[in-house]
């Protein structure tokens, strides 16, 4: 049997401003109208003898990542916590570990979870075709092939077949420019480096150890030193921040004599781009794509995104247009990479745009921060059926509930009562509070703030069910 991990880290900050630091763009159904990158990921395992997929994810995407798998009745998959970033080599040791301390040296299949797979049949045969090669000892990777001369990506050399359907590595490449590139392309021999692994977990372990043993010790001690909470393991903190950063392919592939590729000719896309994600959707007659309430006039091969209200276009040609309720944004489809750069004059501004969405997402649910001034702010909150927010105290702000629909149970202070539709309920400040949908459909309500200072932190918790501190 395989086992999955899945790496759902990084914040996809050049598909700013729907991607943000904390709902990427691996949370987001970008080339799917119902599933989130990480969910067709999931599903696109389907078929295979495999078991329930291991997640690696930010500490921070915790419960995003959580109610994806509930969504697809995968509660019981296991969800590895990174408390910092370190790269692909230490995620994956920590994934290797903890799957041969669960089962007799597995293999592993390590994908991303934000890449995007066409030809899901395609997929499995590579797959099968890696698989008796894994189980021999090799270190597989996946080589796209090429369908153009790409700068943006780095290349595999292939070399002397192996098996049956697998090639020895020649030698990993960095991104070439355009003239290397083509001369790639036309080689027949170089294929695109996917970022997509399969090995036993004991080989890339041993590997490890050998080239990059610093790793494998943070990594073992960061899980003895970890504990289990609910879905979630958490490693200890210290230890893994200690952990070399590194990527398996300058830790490993690069310098193992049993690197092994096998070509994968899918449909693949990592969608790193608006002018990528442009590329693998489908166009009208005039090359574009629409998403959401897009009304246009003579408007031809471009991308325009409408989140949250009407958006026009007359006369316009190769542009990228993305609205959400906080940003907006408008770009040449041959500058989209320069995004990143606007991401980071958005930080280096002191501004928030980068971190979330307007719409924010929570263990119990959501709010939408929908007016905000001097001294108040206005939410509109939805509080799913049996979920509850954290006892809590704000030092600097009341807050009054509105129910517009279902029925909140309300502590506060020492009172716990009912507030049904159209009824309200006034918290003041320095209040031990809670609040806890008891109904089987969602509660929404609205919360005005009114204080000196409404920033998130202004929180003590004293109780909560998702172990938040």
């Amino acid at each position: 049997m395989i086992f999955p991990v899945i790496i759902a880290g990084g914040n996809g900050s050049r598909l700013w401003p729907l991607s943000r630091q904390l709902n990427p763009k691996q949370f987001l159904p970008l080339a799917d109208t119902e599933l989130s990158m990480l969910q067709a990921t999931i599903l696109r395992l389907r078929g295979l003898d495999a078991a329930l997929p291991r997640l690696i994810c930010n500490e921070q995407h915790r419960f995003l990542a959580a109610e994806q798998l509930r969504q697809l009745d995968m509660e019981q998959a296991s969800i590895l916590l990174e408390p910092v970033g370190r790269n692909t080599a230490p995620a994956i040791a920590l994934a290797a570990l903890q799957a041969c301390s669960e089962a007799q040296d597995p293999i592993l299949l390590v994908l991303a979870a934000d890449h995007l797979i066409q030809d899901v049949p395609a997929f499995h045969a590579s797959i099968q075709a890696a698989r008796p090669l894994a189980a021999d000892g090799k270190l597989v990777t996946f080589g796209i092939v090429p369908n153009g001369p790409e700068t943006g990506y780095g290349y595999i050399e292939k070399g002397e077949a192996v098996g049956t359907g697998g090639f020895a590595v020649n030698r990993f490449v960095e991104k070439p420019d355009l003239a290397t590139a083509r001369d790639y392309l036309a080689s027949g021999n170089f294929f695109w480096n996917s970022g997509m692994f399969m090995f036993r977990a004991s080989r890339y372990l041993q590997e490890l150890e050998r080239f990059q043993p610093k790793i494998l010790a943070a990594c073992r001690a960061a899980l003895e030193g970890g504990a289990q909470d609910m879905h979630f393991t958490r490693v200890d903190h210290n230890a893994f921040a200690a952990c070399p950063e590194d990527s398996i392919d300058y830790a490993v592939m690069e310098k193992t004599a049993d690197a092994v590729m096998v070509p994968l000719d899918a449909g693949w896309s990592d969608i790193g781009s608006w002018s990528a994600l442009w590329d693998v959707s489908p166009k009208d007659a005039e090359g574009n794509v629409f998403k959401g309430d897009v009304l246009s006039q003579a408007t031809r091969n471009s991308y325009v995104h409408a989140d949250s209200r009407l958006v026009t276009t007359v006369g316009v040609e190769d542009l990228v247009i993305v609205e959400t309720k906080d940003a907006i944004l408008v770009a040449h489809k041959d500058r989209v990479q320069d995004v990143k750069k606007l991401v980071e004059q958005i930080k280096g501004d002191g501004r928030h745009e980068h971190i979330n969405h307007r719409e924010v997402y929570r263990p119990w649910g959501m709010y939408d921060s929908i007016d905000n001034g001097h001294r108040y702010q206005v939410k509109r909150i939805t509080v799913r059926p049996g979920a509850k927010l954290s006892v809590q105290m704000h030092h600097h702000r009341a807050e009054h509930w509105i129910v517009v629909s279902g029925t909140a149970q309300v502590t506060n202070g020492e009172r716990t009562y009912l507030v049904s539709e159209n009824e309200s309920t006034y918290i003041p400040i320095g209040q031990i509070h809670a609040l806890e949908n008891p109904g089987v459909i969602p509660l929404e309500l609205i919360e005005v703030q009114s204080g000196s200072y409404l920033g998130e932190d202004d929180i003590v918790r004293f109780e909560d069910k998702y172990g938040r501190a």
